[in-house]
């Protein structure tokens, strides 16, 4: 009798005391600390790219043979090749000098086209496996690893020498993660704390401490309000800012439930540089449109729409 095992966190049959995400099929490269509870982990604790060669279902209620097979095989994996690349984490400083602007926006978003193709060498759609959705990539971007924040990442593809610090800029960056805050309950919630983490992420310092925009010299908001992502309501915070050098930029926090699992909060974080060399900002738009579970289609639920306008 051949039994499934259902996606979720299992114990590592390499790494004693980290739990690694079974999608349902296969390992993927997510894992985080035994034990670790709410949304989940916002990226990887033991950062690895996407494990292929681990065959065989957890078996995270049975301990023994099995599991010590297991064993043998990551080992076997890790000496054929597969390198596991470290990742840090650091801390980042709040936005200086703010100006505020709000304007409440009731967005609702057209049903998304069902995307072709769900794997990772698909040039055209970036899988967010963890969170179980599949984003599409604009012409002109392309998917890159974000070594550093083990986010799914990607950015245009074209750069250019920052106007800050020295170093490679792109013109727009889109970054998902799983909400961790055991504290915040609701999209609106997760998006209004977030957006200022997003904000110095993108333009104010680097995980290494560099300021490749001369640091952010203030902000406004531009946009707020709740917008359907994939059938479910969600809630963005977007937010102009200006830098110490260069054109600065747009900055938006999205936060919507996702489909599967505990249905944990997933953000999408968005950078855009202002002026005529950044991507216009309805690709912010398009973008989220197109966002779709993993196995495409929509899924949407009771109370997943927007309340309809007022009379």
């Amino acid at each position: 009798m051949t039994m499934t095992t259902p996606p979720g966190w299992y114990p590592d049959p390499g790494a004693p005391g980290v739990e690694r995400w079974w999608d349902g099929t296969a390992w993927t490269g997510h894992t985080r600390a035994q034990g670790e509870q709410a949304y989940g982990p916002s990226r990887p604790v033991t950062p690895s790219p996407p494990v292929t060669a681990v065959a065989g279902p957890p078996t995270p209620r049975r301990r023994g043979p099995l599991v010590a097979a297991a064993a043998v095989v990551l080992v076997a994996a890790v000496v054929g090749g597969v390198a596991l690349l470290g990742k840090g984490d650091a801390g980042t400083p709040t936005a200086a000098g703010s100006t505020t602007g709000t304007t409440a926006t009731d967005a609702t978003n057209s049903p998304a086209p069902k995307v072709s193709s769900q794997t990772s060498s698909d040039p055209h759609t970036l899988v967010d496996q963890l969170n179980g959705i599949i984003l599409p990539i604009p012409d002109g971007w392309e998917k890159t690893d974000d070594m550093v924040g083990g986010l799914v990442t990607m950015q245009t593809k074209d750069t250019y020498n920052c106007p800050g610090d020295f170093g490679f800029c792109p013109h727009g960056r889109v970054t998902t993660t799983t909400a961790t805050s055991t504290d915040l309950k609701t999209a609106e919630a997760i998006a209004k704390h977030d957006i200022g983490d997003a904000a110095n992420a993108a333009y104010d310092r680097d995980p290494a401490g560099s300021r490749l925009y001369g640091g952010i010299t203030s902000h406004r908001e531009v946009r707020t309000g709740p917008v359907v992502v994939n059938g479910r309501t969600g809630y963005l915070v977007r937010w102009e800012v200006r830098t110490g050098a260069g054109p600065g930029g747009y900055v938006e926090s999205l936060a919507f439930p996702s489909t599967v699992g505990s249905e944990a909060m997933i953000i999408a974080r968005f950078a855009f540089d202002a002026g005529p060399a950044g991507p216009p900002l309805a690709l912010m738009d398009t973008i989220t449109r197109g966002i779709t579970p993993i196995g495409g289609g929509q899924n949407g639920g009771v109370g997943s729409s927007l309340a309809p306008p007022s009379l």
